[in-house]
């Protein structure tokens, strides 16, 4: 239990800015006065400790706490590290009522930092890194895993045309597109030869699945990607977006049932914990 909880306090939080992480921040001061409503400096810059594929910098000012993500530095793989698709897809959710941070503007300059970035509201709450939750009871356990499951149906019940997202991705053939993407991405970075993908890779196309609906799919939907409330056993944001396109809902929950089989709620005993 006392490792979990180390877990949680390890990953959450600030630290310095890394090194290779740095940006000119008066650059950023300066256009954040032009285009953030209400921005009123001087700024601090702080960077996340959790592992994100867009670093993420905690923002602080005298009034208010904003979060910027922003793309890597360097080569990038095609279409990877999506912030403007981040940013318009939390802007659309949160004029929804739907648990995202609040979307302030999005950079698509690179000579601002030095690559595209977005600005968010800060969200003060809790981030659970262990899925077995040792900080908490058992009542409140269930009430997070309930909290988080009736988020992503609440995601998938959206009509993605309705809320503005019609063009978010395409209508059909998730699977398949899922598929031929993570086979794509997998071969520019591959560094060795496994036989074992390589069958993987030849069944999946064979076994696709038909798609009988769309809605806006998060794409990496676990517990270590939302914000609870500080106190309350709720979401209170769900974050990184950067897979997040029109898809099959069925993808996005088969996506959350896989952490019940992976190391963290793998061979746990889930009734003692009341973890549905």
């Amino acid at each position: 239990m006392a490792d979990g909880v180390r877990k949680d306090e390890e990953f959450s939080g600030t630290k310095p800015v890394e090194e290779r992480h740095r940006f000119d921040e008066l650059r950023l001061e300066a256009w954040m006065r032009d285009n953030v409503e209400g921005y009123e400096g001087p700024l601090v810059v702080l960077q996340f400790k959790g592992g994100q594929s867009n670093p993420t910098y905690r923002l602080d000012t005298p009034n208010r706490s904003y979060v910027m993500r922003r793309k890597p530095f360097g080569k990038l793989l095609p279409s990877a590290h999506a912030v403007d698709r981040e940013y318009r897809v939390i802007a659309a959710l949160g004029k929804q009522g739907f648990p995202v941070a609040r979307a302030y503007a999005l950079c698509q300059d690179d000579s601002v930092i030095g690559a595209a970035f977005y600005i968010m509201s800060m969200e003060e709450g809790r981030v659970f890194w262990d899925p077995t939750l040792p900080s908490q009871n058992a009542d409140v356990r269930r009430k997070i895993f309930t909290s988080k499951i009736e988020t992503l149906a609440k995601l998938h019940m959206f009509d993605p045309v309705a809320i503005g997202l019609g063009d978010f991705g395409k209508p059909g053939n998730y699977f398949a597109r899922q598929i031929d993407r993570w086979t794509k991405q997998y071969r520019a970075s591959e560094t060795q030869h496994i036989p074992e993908f390589e069958k993987v890779a030849e069944w999946l196309p064979k076994t696709v699945p038909e798609q009988a609906r769309v809605s806006i799919v998060h794409g990496d939907y676990r517990l270590d990607n939302m914000i609870f409330h500080a106190t309350e056993p709720r979401v209170q944001a769900v974050l990184d977006w950067e897979l997040s396109t029109l898809g099959d809902p069925m993808a996005d929950f088969t996506y959350l049932l896989m952490q019940w089989i992976m190391p963290g709620l793998e061979g746990v005993d889930l009734k003692a914990l009341n973890i549905p």
